[in-house]
């Protein structure tokens, strides 16, 4: 099956849709299909070995100045010079982080698809699918992207897919009107897709609710990792017992992995350590941190450590910085227990299953994709959203109990090394391919196999 993948990229930051569109593309080629991903607007980055085309379609600086300007959007004065790769790697460089609130006019413009200031940018993308690619399947990785999907499925006579990666969060950022009016044109676009691929039930829910459509369109794929690096389980056999938390000299170690910003709740993981650096019961603390800061959110991290040398902790708070994938594994390989206390619901929770598969308890909020991921794997304890206190007191039973540690880090792990695997993943997605091919060309006449 010839499949096109269309991802939007982050600019120059790790962004979990991203990487999990990599190793979706990636498990899809060792599959033995010919799947093609094509980067939206900038450049993708991975952590892993790159499988995007060099192509990017809807460059940013296009994207941009038709937006601005109408006389871009029927003339190709510069098209090729604002789509030159330095020029979008500049960009990526500075644009990574973007906030949603000043966006609303160019999110609605790209929802309305051929009607919106951009028509020329898909235009130019169905001329090449059409007389290049000719693909059976197109999966668009976000919403957001939906507008497009009734000129594709029209133009390459295909069926259409889309992922669902927690778009609700930046749209209901968007302000008035722009914010009612997106929700609007992505739920009636997203009636000319073929189906809908959410991570987890709790996002299939949200969301069908939210664009109000059928739950029964929505399609429940959980994310798959490339466990190569990561630590594999250990036999029973070979098992040794759950340290002594009394007895060891290195201090536990508590990991958060997520880009540094509000939403992702390390502000309530710096207060809950502040309940526990205070509790002479526990043993030595630290709180180890690693994931991209944006330059707009650096005075949020100096907040955070404001707060904790007030209270005669800062120097227990370690920022690791950006890491690349071996850098990743090793960090989670480090930690005695993780925490990511968004605050927001959670669709996949990448950063949660990789600290699960190099053993790595954890405790989370109790909302979001983390109720049923907790339910499946056993890999932690689940506390209250929004309350530092409630997920101090859950980790310290962790803390207070090795033996308990090392069982939901095992558990967790054995579960994510069956069941949340990338050939899993692309196997369940091409599921949804071959059912929606199927479907597409019966209504069609069309007699290929899917």
């Amino acid at each position: 099956m010839r499949i096109v993948y269309l991802a939007s990229g982050a600019g120059n930051m790790y962004c979990g849709s991203c990487l999990q569109s990599h190793t979706l593309v990636a498990a899809l080629r060792e599959a033995g299909h010919d799947a093609i991903m094509v980067p939206v607007y900038l450049p993708l980055r991975a952590d892993e070995p790159d499988v995007a085309a060099r192509r990017v379609v809807f460059g940013a600086l296009n994207v941009y100045v038709q937006q601005r300007w109408s006389l871009f959007r029927n003339h190709s004065l510069a098209d090729r010079l604002l789509d030159h790769p330095l020029l979008l790697r500049m960009v990526a460089r500075l644009s990574a982080g973007r906030r949603p609130e000043g966006l609303g006019a160019l999110t609605v413009s790209m929802l309305r698809g051929e009607a919106g200031h951009q028509h020329r940018e898909l235009a130019k993308l169905v001329r090449w699918l059409a007389r290049q690619v000719r693909p059976d399947v197109v999966h668009l990785s976000n919403l957001l992207l939906v507008g497009m999907a009734g000129v594709l499925r029209r133009q390459l006579s295909v069926p259409v897919v889309a992922s669902l990666a927690g778009e609700d969060v930046f749209l209901e950022k968007l302000q008035q009107p722009w914010r009612d009016r997106a929700w609007q044109l992505a739920g009636h676009a997203a009636h000319q897709l073929a189906a809908l691929i959410a991570m987890s039930r709790s996002c299939a829910d949200r969301m069908a609710d939210r664009l109000r459509i059928d739950r029964r369109a929505i399609h429940v794929v959980p994310p798959g990792l490339n466990l190569d690096g990561h630590l594999r389980p250990e036999p029973a056999s070979t098992r040794r017992p759950a340290p002594d938390s009394g007895r060891r000299s290195l201090p536990i170690r508590i990991g958060y992995l997520a880009r540094i910003c509000e939403e992702k709740g390390l502000h309530l993981l710096a207060d809950a350590f502040i309940h526990l650096a205070a509790d002479p019961q526990l043993p030595p603390l630290e709180v180890a941190v690693a994931g991209y800061l944006d330059p707009k959110d650096r005075p949020y991290l100096k907040r955070i450590q404001r707060r904790l040398a007030r209270h005669g902790c800062g120097r227990q708070l370690r920022y690791a910085g950006e890491l690349d994938r071996p850098g990743k594994i090793a960090f989670l390989q480090s930690l005695d227990l993780f925490s990511l206390p968004s605050t927001h619901p959670e669709s996949k929770g990448l950063a949660v299953l990789e600290a699960w598969a190099n053993g790595v308890p954890a405790v989370l909020p109790a909302h979001g994709a983390f109720p049923e991921m907790m339910a499946d794997t056993g890999g932690g304890v689940l506390c209250r959203p929004h309350d530092p206190q409630s997920l101090a007191d859950a980790l310290r039973r962790l803390i207070l109990d090795p033996q308990k540690r090392t069982d939901c880090g095992r558990r967790a792990q054995q579960a994510v090394h069956q069941r949340y695997r990338d050939d899993r993943m692309a196997r369940d997605v091409l599921a949804v391919y071959r059912r929606a091919v199927g479907q597409y060309r019966s209504r069609t006449g069309d007699t290929r196999p899917a």
